[in-house]
């Protein structure tokens, strides 16, 4: 059997496994890189990227639908290949360019799931390898089920490249992805259900906003069915038939596709683990500040798969800045995470960032509560938005904003102006006082705090 040694192994080809190995790379270290599906990472070539694209078609849907009787006459045609055509622009090139790119830096690449025989050495393409270093950043995949039919599922990968829209979907599960895909399917005219084990949808966000999202979700036609659980999928001629027991009781429907996006889970069940000696939880691998394995100094781990912070592709890149800096110079930087903001691309988007009500109340002496409706607000009103609400919670002693909660058409882009708030420890005077181009959504932020 063929062997190979390297300074730096890194499994995974996304923001934190690319951002490890070039920088390794480029400080002159012996480097190879593996992944077991295109390169490039699940963002760029099966994730945000392409779902961004998909959705800059329900964004003219939803424009073109609330003003309607207002300016606009008929509700725009679309082309759903075309759509998909346009976003294979996107992520055609991905997998290509991020292999020349790593290939031009005299990295070495494999293209299969590594496998640990022991702590410094993985099996991969028939060969053996042993590496001074080992880097697993293999971000996550989806949560797997068992009942049966289980395998008639299909993928959010699926949906996104879906030829053409069947009449009826269901999402199972109501996390990010499975909200996001939802509002895209229904814009585009499809029937959509969406079936949950939980009280309510995004149980990570704010439940006042989360309320009143799902009660626009329910407007665009998307039917919810809470505190159910699927036990079985049935495959008919044209249709699946769906089993699920809520209450007790076991009820049944319809649908022409459906889909698990009921979460997903650190990508480690092909690694072998146990025997790189590597500990692991049901969050991910777990690691020391340094982001290194607790239980095998040879072996770091960033991105989702990691057992730390939330499962973004900013901070992706930035774990990977640390765990390259301490593989080159002897854990010399700790893990230190700003405040990061979440968003969920519905429309109208869902933002979060800093402390949730219950948190704030439980941290701080007094909170000052700050929220309401207001789709009168000139911005919202000049679009015709039926939705666009906030809460802003604020330190009574420090005046400091310590909490930023969303729901409105931009509300993406206006969290960020939260995030530097928060991190900078601004006041709420600070933002008011601040001047912003008018009239603009960042304005609005003056009169939230």
């Amino acid at each position: 059997m063929e062997e190979k040694e390297f300074d730096v192994f890194v499994i995974g080809s996304g923001i934190a496994g690319q951002t490890v190995a070039e920088t390794c790379a480029k400080a002159g270290k012996k480097v190879a890189i593996v992944d077991n599906r295109e390169f490039g990472g699940t963002c760029a070539n099966r994730g945000c990227d392409p779902k961004k694209v998909l959705m800059s078609l329900t964004e003219i849907l939803e424009n073109a639908h609330n003003l309607k009787k207002k300016d606009i006459l008929k509700s725009p045609k679309f082309n759903w290949k075309k759509l998909q055509k346009f976003k294979k622009k996107f992520t055609t090139k991905v997998p290509e360019s991020t292999e020349k790119k790593l290939k031009n830096l005299g990295i070495t690449l494999y293209h299969q799931s590594p496998k640990f025989l022991d702590e410094r050495t993985v099996l991969v393409e028939g060969k053996k390898i042993t590496a001074k270093h080992y880097i697993i950043a293999t971000g996550y995949e989806p949560r797997k089920f068992n009942f049966d039919g289980h395998k008639h599922l299909k993928s959010s990968d699926e949906f996104l490249n879906l030829k053409a829209l069947p009449k009826h979907i269901t999402f199972m599960g109501a996390g990010y992805v499975g909200m996001e895909l939802a509002h895209i399917a229904a814009r585009a005219g499809v029937k959509v259900t969406v079936i949950d084990s939980g009280e309510r949808p995004l149980s990570a966000f704010d439940k006042d906003l989360v309320k009143e999202l799902t009660h626009y979700s329910k407007k665009l036609g998307i039917d919810y069915i809470f505190k159910a659980k699927i036990t079985s999928l049935q495959k008919l001629r044209k249709y699946y038939k769906i089993t699920y027991i809520k209450g007790g009781k076991k009820q049944t429907f319809k649908s022409r596709m459906v889909f698990n996006t009921a979460g997903r889970v650190p990508a480690i069940a092909q690694l072998n683990l146990k025997k790189a000696n590597v500990l692991f939880s049901d969050a991910g691998i777990e690691t020391n500040a340094f982001l290194q394995s607790k239980s095998n100094t040879a072996v770091y781990a960033c991105g989702d798969v990691s057992a730390n912070g939330l499962p973004l592709t900013p901070l992706s890149g930035l774990e990977g800045h640390i765990a390259a800096k301490n593989i080159l110079e002897g854990n010399q930087k700790k893990l230190s995470y700003p405040v990061i903001p979440s968003v969920v691309f519905t429309l109208p988007n869902l933002a979060s960032v800093g402390y949730s009500e219950e948190e704030a109340q439980a941290r701080f002496k007094n909170i000052i509560i700050k929220q309401g409706v207001v789709n009168a607000w000139f911005n919202a009103k000049r679009i015709n938005a039926p939705v666009y609400s906030y809460k802003i919670l604020l330190n009574e002693r420090t005046d400091e904003i310590v909490g930023a909660h969303l729901l409105g058409p931009e509300a993406a882009e206006t969290i960020n102006i939260f995030t530097m708030a928060i991190n900078a420890k601004m006041t709420a005077r600070d933002l008011r006082t601040t001047i912003f181009t008018y009239p603009s959504w960042v304005n609005d932020v003056k009169s939230m705090v």
